[in-house]
């Protein structure tokens, strides 16, 4: 911000207490708009930010106008500035972030600067909660073991983050072993509203998970985005966005008291991905909200980028106010939040309809009309029925490969395979269940799915069921709280004896880091060739994430879970068939153990209270005495360790001058990769486990590595020589000049199958620049900037897709790489596009958002294409050659 320019709306400056001037507010009340009590509640978040911000640079009156006629400015592309109070992030995208921080500092000083300007002016929260795996469960010190490897494997991330919490200002670090960061977000880290500096105005994050959004349930705004463009905004600059479309989502009625939360976020998952929010905004309102807890709100919220949009909000209202107080918030804080939120009329009564404002279009849903359900076998927004589980399940055997086929032989479909475990006799089918995880933020935040999980395993336990032993079952709660309240209501050891005893703290199988499962169940499977399921309560569930051995993944509510596991299959119609058969012969039905909402809540209001909140949080930063012992350097500057095979330099600043050189055409480009729609950053971007037989692995073990230390993609994403070797390297990864799933190409010019690094590499090493031809929501799933820089490594120049997932396309202009976009109408089938020509891309100098621009090929061809650089702050980074380039000569500058 400019020190000569003065805030044009200082005349709406007021105090929230005259007697207390210590409290100022924008009020936005006063700008005397009438338009301001018609605009969408989160609309109104973005309007007090760019008011509280304005300096006529960054922010300027122009901009709050743009925002203010939201009703007429929302279809025309209208781009504004965003600055969020705050920035989170997790391990597996803050190694990354602090990483480029430090090298960040080390190119600001090559050029002359300052390298301690290279320091978050937002405030940053790191929460350290992707690095666990289950290596062990189903033992009483599981957690233990399973965290006394987790600092083994990770001690030099680790210590590298304890230098970052020393070396930059404004950022906390939490450890590791204190809960999933969404969880610790909602349950302790969230202000709601901010004071800050004298002032007060409403909390609003962006986070470098695309769960962020979770935070949505509780009113607060946020979203997620690349590590990337996170950083930038840790260094002052607002997020450019378009200002969305939001759709306003109508709840109403009661749902049945056998519902849960996760049945009802399943259902909005699939109904928002059909009417079709991506890029959009959606506001939760209606009288069914009120029927909603802030668990339950901040679940839908959470599966937000599973149904594509920006944000899923719910805004502030009495129910948001008494979770704070559960969460054990202190009431001095919780007086302004209420009071500041409804002086600028942001505080929501749910039933009052007069409230509701304008909305781009209203879609509802009916409670009462929803069923118990899963989602799967392959992405989150195929919604199940339970009761149709195994009628569907039996269909995508022998339905065509894709997300909804297996393409399994018909006299293959009944095959069974023996197997000894333990010294007993097994058998495994299609649908046997292998691995059943109670498992991320999704859920484990919500006491009341968590609860019911409890309170079926106990009932379970009464009917004499057990879970077999071959199947790998796991607890992964979100937080101290959770274990805390159900040991407090005696649950806990009924979850154990089933097999699902707390394995650790953090996001884990849901992430992939669901750790080996048994060898004599993975000779079962690969002998049979069978779809063998995972059943999880997580959010994610794509091809090759949960573990290579389960093909089909079901996303569950915790109570079907266990009832998966009980059953040990998916193939089941719970209506008329038992879950299991008890020794005395008695056939036990899911109806006999199924918990009902009312006795889960009766159970929730005796046990989830305040000071259990209370007493986990006051020591979260100090509890772990692994983390404290950890000794770190404090100097300005990294000492890159040259022999780290977990935390490297990268090269993305190696060569960087002062000023930008003008951006060049792309010419008789390579397509590395052809491939179709819903390509996933799982599978661009190196996650799980590192194969064996794979370039990472083979690099790992040119440096005296052996497997049993290779350990995850996820725990070196702080070196950029393992990242792009795993990029791309996912076995799921269907590429049409294969037709097969392999993590390998055809390198081009030789016509040989190669795994994709080494083709990357033959090119590189002749200088030809590469494409990637793609289909629908290319980059949809997590927000992953190594499947932006992994890519850039890769010598990749460009993208050509149907559409792009929102957080991806910003992460490749982040890294300099152009996304290109087919006109409406055009595919690389209508153009004949065989991926085997060679691509040249016009890119003018003079460039212009959403600009069209010719694309020829070596057969004279041509087609036209549009840039997806939607805002002139992007089109600011590419010619920097991307977002960091650009924040290190703005920095160096004196």
């Amino acid at each position: 911000m400019s020190a000569n320019v003065t805030n044009p709306f200082r005349r709406i400056v007021e105090p929230l207490d005259l007697e207390d001037p210590k409290q100022l507010f924008y009020n936005l009340s006063r700008l005397g708009d009438p338009r301001y009590d018609r605009l969408p509640f989160s609309i109104r978040v973005l309007l007090e930010s760019a008011v509280r911000n304005c300096d006529e640079f960054l922010i300027k009156s122009s901009d709050v106008e743009s925002i203010l006629n939201w009703k007429e400015t929302q279809t025309r592309a209208v781009e504004v500035p965003f600055r969020p109070a705050r920035v989170i992030l997790q391990d597996f995208t803050g190694v990354p972030a602090v990483v480029d921080f430090a090298a960040m500092r080390d190119a600001v000083m090559k050029l002359g600067g300052d390298p301690e300007k290279i320091n978050p002016v937002c405030p940053a929260d790191l929460v350290i909660d992707h690095s666990i795996q289950v290596d062990f469960n189903r033992s009483s010190d599981s957690l233990q073991k399973n965290q006394d490897l987790e600092f083994e494997r990770n001690r030099e991330r680790f210590q590298f983050l304890k230098w970052g919490s020393k070396a930059f200002k404004n950022m906390r670090i939490i450890p590791p072993g204190s809960g999933i960061i969404h969880q610790v977000n909602l349950e302790y880290l969230a202000r709601v509203v901010f004071h800050h500096d004298g002032y007060l105005y409403p909390d609003s994050l962006v986070g470098t998970d695309s769960h962020t959004t979770m935070i949505d349930g509780l009113g607060v705004l946020g979203w997620g985005v690349g590590g990337i463009e996170a950083e930038a905004v840790m260094l002052g600059q607002p997020i450019s966005m378009v200002l969305p479309e939001v759709v306003g989502y109508r709840v109403y009625g009661t749902p049945d008291q056998l519902i849960t939360s996760t049945d009802i976020v399943l259902t909005v998952t699939k109904h928002l991905r059909q009417v079709g929010v991506v890029g959009k905004f959606v506001e939760f309102f209606g009288p069914g909200v009120a029927q909603l807890s802030i668990a339950d709100r901040a679940t839908i919220a959470n599966m937000c980028p599973e149904y594509g949009a920006t944000a899923a909000f719910f805004p502030v209202d009495d129910v948001s106010i008494r979770y704070l107080e559960q969460t054990g918030r202190e009431a001095d804080k919780l007086a302004f939040v209420t009071k500041y939120l409804k002086a600028v009329s942001m505080f929501r009564d749910y039933d009052d309809a007069t409230q509701d404002p304008d909305f781009t279009l209203v879609v509802e849903l009916d409670l009462n009309a929803v069923v118990p359900c899963c989602s799967g076998p392959k992405r989150p927004q195929d919604r199940i029925p339970v009761s149709d589980m195994k009628r569907d399940f039996e269909s995508c055997l022998g339905a065509k490969q894709g997300f909804k086929g297996f393409q399994v032989a018909p006299g293959h479909r009944s095959t069974l395979v023996p197997f000894r475990f333990n010294g007993e006799e097994f058998s495994l089918s299609h649908g046997s269940v292998v691995i059943a995880a109670i498992t991320s933020c999704t859920n484990t935040s919500n006491p009341s799915v968590m609860l019911g999980a409890g309170l079926l395993a106990k009932k379970a336990l009464e009917c004499g069921l057990s879970v077999k032993p071959y199947i790998k079952t796991s607890l992964s709660p979100g937080s101290g709280v959770v274990t805390y309240y159900l040991k407090e209501s005696g649950v806990m050891d009924c979850l154990a004896r089933l097999g699902f005893a707390v394995v650790g703290y953090g996001c884990m199988t849901c992430i992939g880091n669901s750790g080996p499962i048994p060898e004599p169940v993975v000779e079962a499977i690969t002998q049979g060739d069978l779809v063998a399921a995972g059943v999880l309560s997580g959010n994610r569930n794509f091809e090759g994430r949960v573990h290579p051995n389960t093909r089909a993944n079901y996303l569950a509510s915790p109570p079907l879970v266990i009832a998966y596991a009980l059953a040990g299959t998916v193939s089941i119609d719970f209506d008329s068939e038992p879950v299991a058969v008890n020794a005395e012969g008695r056939e036990v039905f899911l109806r006999d153990i199924w918990p009902t909402r009312e006795e889960i809540q009766a159970v929730e209001r005796s046990f989830v209270i305040p000071s259990m909140f209370k007493e986990v949080y006051e020591k979260i930063e100090r509890v772990n005495e692994r983390w404290n012992s950890l000794v770190a350097p404090s100097d300005t500057l990294y000492a890159w360790d040259p022999q780290s095979t977990y935390i490297k330099s990268p090269p993305f600043f190696d060569g960087l001058t002062a000023t930008p050189q003008p951006p060049k055409p792309i010419k008789d480009a390579y397509v590395l990769l052809n491939l179709g729609d819903s390509v996933t950053t799982d599978h661009i971007s190196p996650a799980g486990n590192i194969a064996r037989n794979s370039a990472a692995a083979r690099h790992l073990t040119s440096r005296g590595l052996s497997p049993r230390d290779y350990n995850s993609y996820g725990s070196r994403r702080g070196n950029d020589a393992v990242m792009a070797r795993g990029t791309f390297a996912n076995i799921r990864l269907f590429n049409k000049f294969l037709q097969r799933q392999a993590p390998q190409t055809v390198h081009l010019p030789t016509g040989e199958t190669l795994d994709v690094f080494d083709a990357a590499e033959r090119y590189q090493q002749s200088g030809d620049p590469l494409l990637v031809l793609a289909g629908k929501e290319y980059g949809s799933g997590s927000s992953r900037d190594w499947a932006a820089k992994g890519p850039f490594l890769l010598g990749i120049k460009a993208v050509i897709a149907e559409s792009y997932e929102r957080i991806h396309r910003s992460n490749l202009v982040g890294m300099g790489v152009v996304p290109l976009e087919y006109l409406p109408g055009d595919t690389a089938e209508s153009l004949g596009l065989t991926g085997r020509e060679r691509y040249s891309v016009l890119i003018p100098e003079q460039l212009a958002p959403g600009m069209i621009v010719d694309v020829t090929l070596d057969n004279e061809t041509t087609f036209k294409v549009r840039m997806r650089f939607d805002t002139d702050v992007e089109l600011a980074y590419f010619r920097h050659g991307g977002i960091l380039n650009y924040m290190i000569r703005k920095m160096s500058e004196n």
